[in-house]
């Protein structure tokens, strides 16, 4: 499995708070199942703002002590990153990175208010010749009001990462009916532990992809995990499933 968003890194975001830290983090990955790691910091501007140089400097000393260690698990570099009208602009000033320094960019939107330049914003990258990946789309309590919303971004070309905490309803009721309908509705494209504390997460693995297992099934889970992933981190196309539109009635009992 590849881990597709994450905060392990130290003392850049609310993610980990010390290297130790990090490291049990990274030591919890592996012995859950974890091959790889996409450490995802979060850059909101104002708030979070280290830039690539920064985030590469911390990233490679974590990933040089971790193979030191000889821990079996690759690492790999991006951010998470607010939506803005300047998004492009952070990325070719180098003040955020995309997957990998792939085509494929990790954004946000504000949880509890949807954002009136959405549709700008995105437009706005598909025409710089990226892909768009939208983090946990469960989790915005607009798309669970309307779930119409994500069938329209797939359209336009955005992929959806949804986080595997929320199966277990971590984020609340809302968001776990939220995924499990996408998921059934081939509207989910990879899968991120969104980590930001030891003893959370990666420990709960297990009951997880159990209850994926049951939801999706053995070969579409390898889908999310481990093949767009590597798609993905290798600058590689992803082919989307035909879906079909949602109708509101599936969210009625979303309230």
């Amino acid at each position: 499995m590849i881990d597709m968003h994450s905060h392990i890194l130290p003392n850049i975001d609310d993610g980990s708070r010390s290297m130790e830290e990090t490291y049990n983090l990274i030591k919890e990955a592996n012995k859950a199942g974890f091959e790889a790691i996409v450490a995802t910091p979060h850059y909101i501007g104002g708030y979070y703002e280290t830039d690539t140089i920064e985030n590469q400097k911390i990233f490679d000393e974590v990933y040089e002590n971790v193979q030191k260690e000889y821990i079996k698990l690759k690492m790999y570099l991006a951010n998470e990153i607010y939506l803005s009208d300047n998004i492009i602009k952070l990325i070719k000033e180098n003040k955020a990175n995309t997957i990998n320094n792939t085509k494929y960019i990790l954004f946000e939107m504000p949880l509890n208010a949807e954002p009136m330049n959405l549709y700008d914003v995105v437009y706005e990258i598909l025409q710089q010749e990226l892909y768009p990946i939208l983090a946990h789309p469960e989790r915005y309590s607009f798309i669970q009001k309307k779930p119409e919303i994500v069938y329209e971004l797939i359209q336009k070309g955005v992929l959806m990462q949804a986080n595997y905490a929320s199966i277990l309803g971590i984020y609340g009721k809302r968001a776990k009916k939220t995924v499990k309908i996408l998921l059934k509705n081939n509207m989910i494209h990879l899968l991120g532990s969104d980590t930001h504390r030891e003893n959370t997460i990666y420990t709960k693995m297990p009951i997880i992809l159990k209850k994926l297992n049951k939801i999706i099934g053995e070969a579409k889970m390898q889908e999310l995990t481990n093949t767009n992933p590597k798609l993905i981190l290798n600058n590689k196309p992803i082919i989307i499933d035909h879906i079909e539109e949602l109708k509101n009635s599936m969210f009625k009992f979303i309230s």
